[in-house]
């Protein structure tokens, strides 16, 4: 740890000297205060407190759970109306109907009325609004923790009372919650069962209207189908088959017909006849025997005669039974054509009366649908009727009891630990108080009355009255021992505060040929503090937002600021300004330099843009809440505008450009990128200020830039690198370059204590 934060911290033990001196009055007012405690303890009248709990949202018995009780279950909406519904007037009326609790209430407030009249109590039992008044503020009602138990509290002076009041509230709540939910099933079951009666109506009369409309319109069924439908199928069964005999006959009858020419004996049908047959095999048996005898006797002999007249009789007895066989199939084929064009007009017919059945059926079977749907949901609504009557004899409510409130043995207050103890703090607070404010007044007393002679000065050398010239100090922070002045003060009795002088201009050395712009002091949380406090602050730096909130509150850092502005010409600026913010090294302080200095010139009214080009390193996103990967390194990926990329703050006046993120490699992108390229089309603002490191290569890479400010911090043993990020800003373009100091301790923050690197060390250096 640095010996200027030891001296730092050993100053906090002055206060603890100045309560020394003080001791006297510190015991007196911290003895006074303790003793007024003491006697609140026992004055003070004693308060008991009743706790009864009951549980909500429980599931119902023989309700089915549904998506919106499972939302209802432990839904902190669903809580807080149950609170409000306790604490309703409606409720702490209902209790006054309770045996014994007006009673208990009115004793409860004749107790505590010592002295004065009881009339008002009195009134308690007939007026309302007195009762609800008297009682409300007394109870409290709140949830256990993130549970669903609420627990119901009254605070009184009679432990009976609280326990009295505290059942009866609970008690009152669960009958009204069983009254409530079986109201609304009772409302619930009667519209439902209203419903069942109309729909049974309407099942009635459609069932006879279907019985009405089939018997009108003849809607019989057979075995497996309407009855014109199975005539229809009969009908065309009977034609199937009689086109197929009609078509066997006419083929029988053209086959006699066709074999006639080559013999009607070789005619297939002809030769399926039996009589054909036997015919034929006599005709053979006479036809041989005449073959026979032909070659014996004479053609004149009477058995040749004979024979050729039987041969003659059969033969015509075959032509015979040919045309009857003709005949016969003429008639069949004349049968079947009969019948199959009768059958094809009963077939249109039936056909007719089966298209007539199928329009009827389709109405029949819509009417059918429609009483099924309501017959479906007859029974639906029965079942729901019948549950909600179940669930309305049944119910015991969604709250339930979980314990009714016992009688209180202990007082709720004053408790006497937690009252003795917060006793004794306010005994210290008020005594360490009187105190300092006893020491304070007696110092300017003596101040006053018998002024002291500043002692004589030692010459001190000039770098450190370049240090002194850093920052003006404040006269009533300076160290009575060690008056400072400043140079330029006409009078040294007079001195001048840096807020009275509006035209202040800090002026410091220079380092390489450029001026040292300003000197921002160092931030510290407390101006006073222990030295435990100064080790841990001193081992632990502030983060970012800490820091530019100490730097808002701080007066000397804002006046460093103000200089600051005013020697880059931001306070009258007659163009928009291009800066550039930088440093050697990290842990500089570039980026809160560059951020305080952004919210400073957008608290004064400015338009500034706040440019991020620090690559390996970005904390705009997270230091002010934006998307990490919007920025301009998106915008040019994307081809898009870099103006697209800017976003807004919670400041008017303050926009930021981001880095962003991109897809490729960031490692040379500010090599073949110019701040000029980067900012054009960014118009419209005051300032545009952008935190940068330098790139490694040469190049033009702050061309078109203003100014480019070098942060260096004061606990920098070496000024090199100062001074090549000066030459390095030049080589790349820079118009002017400054240096600002950060990190500084100011004269009355190093009085006694090591000093710093000043700004004159810079010069030397430079």
């Amino acid at each position: 740890m640095r010996q200027a934060d030891v001296a730092e911290a050993l100053s906090g033990f002055d206060a603890v000297a100045r309560i020394w001196r003080r001791r006297g009055v510190f015991a007196i007012v911290a003895g006074a205060t303790l003793l007024v405690a003491i006697a609140a303890l026992v004055l003070l009248p004693v308060r008991y407190l009743a706790t009864a709990s009951v549980i909500i949202a429980e599931q119902e018995p023989g309700a089915n759970t549904s998506a919106a009780w499972a939302q209802k279950i432990g839904d902190p909406a669903d809580m807080e109306s149950q609170l409000l519904v306790i604490r309703s007037p409606r409720l702490l009326r209902q209790i006054m109907s309770t045996p014994g609790v007006v009673d208990a209430v009115v004793s409860e407030c004749e107790r505590g009325r010592l002295l004065g009249s009881t009339d008002a109590c009195q009134r308690l039992k007939s007026d309302t609004g007195a009762f609800i008044d008297h009682v409300e503020s007394r109870f409290s009602v709140a949830s256990a923790g993130r549970s669903r138990v609420i627990n119901i509290s009254y605070q009184s002076g009679l432990a009976e009372v609280s326990q009295a009041l505290a059942n009866a509230l609970t008690q009152t709540f669960l009958e009204d919650q069983r009254t409530e939910g079986a109201n609304s099933r009772e409302v619930a079951s009667s519209w439902l069962w209203q419903e069942l009666k109309q729909l049974d109506q309407q099942l009635r009369e459609s069932d006879e209207k279907i019985q009405k409309f089939r018997r009108t319109k003849g809607l019989m069924r057979g075995a497996n189908a309407p009855i014109s439908s199975e005539r229809l199928t009969s009908i065309g069964q009977q034609l199937s088959q009689a086109e197929a005999a009609r078509a066997e006959a006419a083929a029988r009858l053209q086959e006699i017909k066709s074999e006639q020419e080559r013999g009607p004996t070789d005619a297939p049908s002809v030769l399926q006849s039996r009589t054909i047959a036997d015919l034929k095999q006599q005709l053979t048996s006479v036809s041989a025997q005449l073959a026979s005898a032909a070659g014996v006797l004479g053609p004149k002999h009477p058995s040749i005669l004979a024979l050729t007249r039987e041969q003659a009789t059969i033969q015509q007895r075959l032509v015979d039974e040919m045309q009857s066989i003709a005949a016969s199939a003429q008639k069949a084929f004349d049968a079947n054509d009969t019948l199959v064009n009768t059958l094809k007009k009963r077939m249109d017919t039936a056909k007719a009366e089966a298209g007539s059945a199928t329009l009827d059926e389709a109405s029949i079977e819509s009417m059918v649908r429609d009483t099924e749907i309501k017959r479906q949901q007859y029974a639906e609504l029965y079942k729901k009727a019948s549950e909600l009557e179940t669930e309305r004899r049944v119910l015991r409510g969604s709250t339930r009891l979980v314990s009714l409130a016992e009688l209180p043995s202990k007082p709720f207050f004053p408790k006497k630990i937690p009252f003795l103890a917060a006793g004794m703090t306010l005994a210290i607070i008020f005594g360490v108080g009187a105190a300092l404010l006893a020491d304070q007044l007696g110092s300017r007393a003596i101040k006053h009355s018998a002024p002291v002679a500043p002692p004589e000065v030692a010459p001190q050398p000039a770098a450190a009255v370049a240090a002194r010239d850093e920052v003006a100090p404040d006269v009533d922070d300076a160290p009575a021992s060690v008056p400072e002045l400043p140079e330029q003060a006409a009078e040294p009795s007079a001195p001048v505060e840096p807020s009275l002088t509006p035209e202040r201009r800090s002026h410091f050395p220079s380092v390489a040929d450029v001026s040292i712009l300003a000197c921002l002091p160092r931030l510290k949380t407390l101006r006073q503090m222990s030295a435990l406090g100064a080790i841990l602050q001193g081992h632990q730096p502030l983060a970012i937002p800490q820091v530019l909130r100490l730097a808002s509150e701080d007066t000397e850092f804002q006046h460093a600021l103000h200089d600051l502005v005013r020697e880059l010409g931001l306070d009258q600026p007659q163009r928009p300004q291009r800066i550039a913010v930088t440093s050697p090294d990290a842990g500089d302080g570039k980026t809160t330099t560059v951020c305080a200095l952004a919210e400073h010139l957008a608290a004064a009214g400015r338009r500034v843009l706040l440019v991020e080009c620090e690559l390996a390193r970005p904390a705009f996103a997270q230091l002010m809440a934006l998307a990490p990967t919007s920025g301009w390194l998106r915008a040019l990926d994307h081809g898009a505008p870099v103006r697209d990329a800017v976003m807004r703050t919670d400041h008017a006046h303050l926009d930021v450009l981001p880095v962003g993120t991109t897809t490729g490699p960031v490692g040379d992108i500010l090599e073949a990128l110019t701040l000029d390229a980067l900012l054009s089309g960014l118009d419209g603002y005051d300032a545009i200020l952008v935190d940068t490191p330098l790139p490694a290569q040469g190049g033009d890479f702050l061309t078109g830039i203003d100014w480019a400010i070098v942060c260096v911090g004061s606990d920098r043993s070496s000024i090199e690198p100062a001074v090549k990020a000066v030459s390095r800003s030049r080589a790349l373009g820079a118009g002017d370059v400054g240096i600002v100091v950060t990190m500084t301790e100011s004269e009355r923050r190093a009085t006694s204590r090591p000093e710093q690197v000043s700004t004159a060390a810079y010069a030397r250096a430079g």
